[in-house]
């Protein structure tokens, strides 16, 4: 599990740090600049970060053995802004607990 825990958290990290550059960087530009350049390049990407997301999220929650609601919570963090950190920390957490502890 712990492959499957570091997969999700790289791409938590990615998904969540393009995102914020789509947000406060891509829509700033394209509406109050009139230079929709970099929203046609970042959208398509996220998309498909988001996606990778999605398929990471679901392995990580099928070998945690996670109830459904969490796994859905956790596929939806991907959307909103900073909630992928946060959600990468808790999923940590959980991950960690169902870990035994070192001898």
């Amino acid at each position: 599990m712990s492959a499957a825990l570091t997969r999700f958290r790289v791409v938590a990290y990615v998904v969540g740090v393009v995102l914020i550059v789509f947000i406060l960087v891509a829509m700033p530009l394209k509406y109050f600049f009139d230079s929709p350049g970099f929203v046609a390049v970042i959208a398509p990407v996220h998309g498909f970060l988001y996606m990778v997301y999605l398929v990471v999220t679901f392995d990580l929650s099928m070998r945690a053995k996670w109830p459904l609601s969490r796994t859905v919570l956790l596929l939806l963090a991907g959307t909103i802004p900073v909630l992928s950190f946060v959600a990468e920390r808790w999923a940590t957490a959980k991950v960690r607990e169902l870990e035994p502890a070192p001898a």
